[in-house]
């Protein structure tokens, strides 16, 4: 059975099926001639870019989600951010998902000292002329809806790029955004 690693672009839903939206939107499977039936294995927003994982093998697919492979993110956000900000993060913060209050598990979090190298985005982030920003990075083993987004507003620094770098042992080395590498194994 097929299984795939993604670069996923900034615009695009984790979705190969159109849903009752009225505005046209950008769908994976505008990306590759992927085999049929293949699904995301969870999801990243269309605000967000990096690695995702896809497969036909829906137990492969439920396998994976269930288990608690560390994802790496990396996250520009709005402002400097100090260590009284990251120690919360690291500590787990209340955010509301879905109308509920949710507290996140403890996770690892770094300030970066230098941005990634990554490709430009196809819309640019805003420029530091507007203030400045960090990168930090983040390694969760959980992914509530938007739950990095919602940490770092929760903390005062908005997410303003949010690129997800790896799962597991697997991540993005050299690839580039919409760019598909099939694989005959995903995770071990």
């Amino acid at each position: 059975m097929p299984h795939y690693l993604l670069y996923k672009p900034f615009g695009y839903l984790s979705q190969f099926k159109r849903g009752p939206q009225k505005r046209r939107k950008k769908l994976l499977g505008e990306l590759f001639d992927f085999a049929e039936g293949t699904m995301a294995i969870g999801r990243l927003d269309e605000a967000s870019e990096g690695l995702l994982l896809l497969s036909t093998d829906g137990m492969e697919s439920e396998r994976i989600r269930q288990g608690s492979f560390p994802k790496q993110y990396w996250v520009q956000v709005d402002g400097n951010i100090q260590t009284a900000a990251i120690e919360k993060l690291r500590n787990g913060i209340e955010i509301n998902i879905h109308g509920q209050y949710y507290t996140t598990q403890k996770c690892r979090v770094e300030k970066l000292d230098t941005p990634p190298i990554l490709p430009p985005r196809s819309k640019p982030v805003r420029s530091d002329r507007h203030g400045p920003s960090s990168w930090i990075n983040i390694t969760l083993t959980e992914g509530k809806f938007r739950q990095i987004r919602k940490m770092t507003a929760a903390v005062g620094h908005p997410t303003l790029r949010l690129v997800r770098h790896s799962i597991g042992i697997l991540n993005l080395a050299d690839m580039q955004p919409g760019q598909v590498i099939e694989v005959s194994k995903l995770l071990p």
